[in-house]
């Protein structure tokens, strides 16, 4: 059984760029994982995958030419099934073991063991390893099924083998057209086949600039090295990727000392799908273009041509791009060229959306809201608009009851935002309907900033038409303005509350209209905003404005709001009983949510905690299970027992303690102020008998932990930290 290195490529047409580097994980994991459970490859040996526009491969080392016999123990049938009164075996027993290819013969062999209740016969066996190619054009099947292909493509084969088999008639499906396979068990080739190609050792290299017609591997090892000697290829995904930021880099130092590339990992991935031999050039285009919003112009290079705008030092745009071509010319003049002459259209299209959407007015394009539906069973997006506007005044109403640590105070300051934010909401979606956002809808939103700012509108309005879709996604900057929080906040509401409304909830990994986005919106700003509202309060504002549309989804989305900041806390690092602690007692504002969290972790640090928690769980349990309702009501006339006097005197002395700072915000000192009562607490729980015959004395005793779990509980459900 000889040891050798693995190498395994499927060579193909241009696969989809934006799935190259899963597609290329997926084969070369895939493939490793089944040859190690089926024991040709150990748990020591190192997988390398390779991905390139024409390939997906895999080497792994230490594998071996075949398995190792396994010793296997079968268990057969109960003894009393399988041998009559006189030890002989039944016609079951027998049959059975013709079914595993054995006969009678082995009957003294058999293995009599416990099984449970009664005995059974076993057959021990051993199990011959598979062979490599056996085992590899299993990992090889395996690995093609599972490819998270896109979209599958169906073609017909030219040339294969077999029974029935027609050139151009015989179709298969895959991702793309697949023109070669190689297996190379160090130097020898392993016989496997797939997709109507046999496995050999030849493979090609770069389209143009390969050195050779065909590269003929001499071994699974010198893989890589010949690729991108005879091939003129990086196989490696990972490593072409690490040359174009090299690449980048030095590209952009050459174009200007300030000047950097734009940082956005999924371009850079999706152009590392698509060449297979990277070389970075600098192009320009006119400084005239540099008029219009830069987000439009780098958008455009991104999207359209895969280029990588150039930024100074304080990230505006300068007119010279990065692009990354696929081959290496001498004079690589006419590849820049031929890009500059391309992009210009491009951007002159750009221009000319933006000269044009600015001739008619934001407010001018409202009526035409009313034409586009937002969905059908919540009208249009006029309608919308309507909507977001009333959430929005009534955020603001409920805004003036509390108070904002940075924002305004004054009555006639609270109008003026009112005012602001109901003019932003009827315009924010006002851009749907630009020729710019037609043809760029990420720019939904940024765009409306522009021309609300062209039109001298007030800043903080045009701010607020620009922010109020952020958060779009986890780390995004919160709106900037008091306007464009208010804004933000009643928009994701909205949407939130309609689409509940209608029974629109996520399942399982489908959310096609993104309200878990939605809801983290809405924890992040009333969290990181920390702004006085109460969240069960908003929701009870937005749901009249959909008057008849929907059912009353309160609990349904309050629950799913829950669940989803739960989420973002243990992400944070907070454990699932500190989480549950403080979300235990549902806590209406959020923005207090981190200052109790950081309370209960300080608590829990006590040396008391443990004890306090414990004893808290075990008055909840108690008042759960009392016959009645229990109220906190205490009459210290009927104590009999010392222990009973002792609780209720450090009940008050703690409690006003805990409750004043509690009503102060001090939540960790309301906390802390509870360790005074682990003492007497732990006293009453060791002498007093709280399920008393008389009922009178019962009572008084559950009303007295009802105190006790009334005080205990302000901040959070500390019982949630019990073991």
């Amino acid at each position: 059984m000889s040891t050798a290195n693995l190498l395994v490529e499927l060579f193909v047409e241009e696969l989809p760029p934006k799935a190259l580097k899963r597609l290329g994980e997926s084969f070369a994991n895939v493939l490793c994982d089944s040859l190690k459970s089926q024991g040709l490859a150990s748990a020591s040996s190192v997988v390398t995958p390779y991905a390139s526009p024409r390939r997906l491969a895999v080497h792994l080392t230490q594998v071996v030419s075949k398995a190792a016999d396994q010793a296997v123990q079968q268990k057969l049938m109960p003894v009393s099934v399988a041998l009559d009164a006189s030890g002989h075996p039944t016609p079951a027993l027998l049959k059975k073991l013709a079914s595993l290819g054995v006969g009678a013969e082995v009957v003294p062999q058999l293995k009599r063991q416990p099984d449970g209740k009664a005995d059974a016969l076993f057959l021990d066996s051993v199990k011959a390893g598979v062979s490599l190619a056996d085992g590899l054009q299993k990992a090889l099947d395996e690995s093609l099924a599972k490819l998270p292909i896109p979209k599958v493509m169906t073609y017909q084969l030219e040339e294969g083998e077999g029974e029935g088999f027609q050139p151009g008639w015989t179709s298969v499906n895959f991702v793309r057209p697949a023109h070669g396979l190689v297996a190379l068990h160090g130097d020898q080739v392993v016989p496997v086949s797939t997709l109507g190609l046999q496995s050999g050792r030849e493979t090609q290299g770069h389209r143009f600039e390969a050195k050779v017609s065909s590269v003929v591997l001499r071994n699974a090892d010198s893989y890589a090295a010949q690729l991108a000697e005879e091939g003129a290829v990086i196989a490696s995904f990972a490593e072409r990727r690490a040359e174009i930021v090299t690449q980048l880099q030095e590209a952009a130092g050459r174009a200007g000392h300030d000047l950097k590339p734009i940082d956005d990992e999924a371009l850079l991935d999706e152009v590392t799908a698509l060449v297979e031999r990277p070389n970075v050039l600098i192009g320009r285009f006119e400084a005239a273009f540099l008029e219009v919003p830069q987000e439009c112009l780098i958008l455009t290079m991104k999207a359209n041509q895969k280029y990588f705008p150039l930024l100074d030092a304080s990230g505006k745009l300068s007119n010279q791009f990065l692009l990354v071509s696929n081959i290496r010319p001498s004079d690589p003049s006419a590849i820049i060229e031929g890009n500059e002459r391309v992009v210009r259209p491009r951007l002159a299209d750009a221009k000319f959306f933006f000269d044009q959407d600015r001739k008619k007015t934001l407010e001018s394009r409202i009526p035409g809201l009313a034409k586009v539906v937002y969905h059908g069973k919540l009208g249009t997006q006029g309608e919308r608009a309507e909507r977001v506007r009333s959430i929005s005044h009534a955020i603001v109403n409920q805004l003036r009851l509390g108070t904002l640590p940075y924002t305004v105070e004054a009555k006639d300051e609270f109008d003026v935002l009112d005012s602001k934010v109901q003019q932003a909401a009827l315009l924010a979606k006002t851009d749907l309907l630009t020729d710019m956002v037609g043809e760029f809808p990420e720019l939904q939103g940024i765009m409306g900033g522009y021309y609300a700012r062209h039109e001298g509108l007030r800043d903080g309005v045009a701010i607020a038409i620009e922010d109020h879709y952020k958060p779009r996604f986890a780390g995004d900057d919160l709106p900037r303005n008091h306007t464009g929080t208010v804004v933000a906040l009643a928009d994701k509401l909205e949407t939130l509350v309609g689409l509940f409304g209608i029974g629109q909830l996520p399942t399982g990994d489908k959310d096609p209209f993104a309200l878990r986005r939605h809801a983290l919106g809405v924890i992040r700003i009333l969290v990181e905003k920390n702004l006085p509202l109460d969240l069960p309060n908003l929701l009870e504002a937005v749901i009249p404005v959909f008057g008849e549309m929907i059912s009353n989804p309160a609990e349904h989305l309050l629950a799913f709001i829950s669940d989803r900041l739960a989420v973002s806390l243990r992400e944070q690092g907070f454990s699932a009983q500190e989480v549950d602690a403080v979300l235990a007692l549902r806590p209406a504002r959020l923005g207090q949510v981190p200052r109790r969290l950081a309370a209960v972790r300080a608590f829990a640090a006590l040396p008391e905690a443990e004890s306090l928690a414990a004893a808290n769980k075990r008055v909840s349990n108690i008042l759960k299970k009392a016959d009645t309702s229990v109220e906190a009501k205490v009459d210290a006339s009927l104590f009999k027992e010392a222990a009973e006097t002792a609780l209720f005197d450090a009940l008050q002395q703690v409690a006003p303690k805990a409750h004043a700072a509690f009503e102060q915000g001090d939540y960790t000192g309301s906390l802390q102020a509870l360790a005074l009562l682990k003492a007497p607490v732990d006293a009453f729980f060791d002498g007093v008998m709280v399920n008393a015959e008389d009922p009178a004395l019962k009572a008084n005793r559950l009303g007295l932990l009802a105190t006790l779990h009334q005080a205990m509980n302000q901040v959070a459900d500390i019982s949630r930290l019990a073991a």
